[in-house]
């Protein structure tokens, strides 16, 4: 998996929380978002902190792997 720091203006980006986040509390979660070519993941205990950015075949492959284990 190819990962990489995410670079620009992301205050743009709609964010949600993946249906993988399965916390007892709202705000454990990993938030991710969406633009042409590329998926930005995000820590929602500290949005301040840059996301990072993997391929949509990249985040299929890890949400496929998480969904067997």
């Amino acid at each position: 998996m190819i990962h990489k720091p995410s670079a620009g203006d992301t205050s743009e980006l709609k964010w949600f929380k993946t249906s993988y986040s399965d916390s007892s509390s709202g705000n454990d979660c990993v938030e991710v978002a969406t633009t042409p070519g590329t998926v930005h993941v995000r820590d929602s205990k500290n949005v301040t902190l840059p996301p990072f950015t993997v391929t949509f075949a990249a985040w299929a492959e890890f949400v496929s792997y998480a969904s067997k284990n």
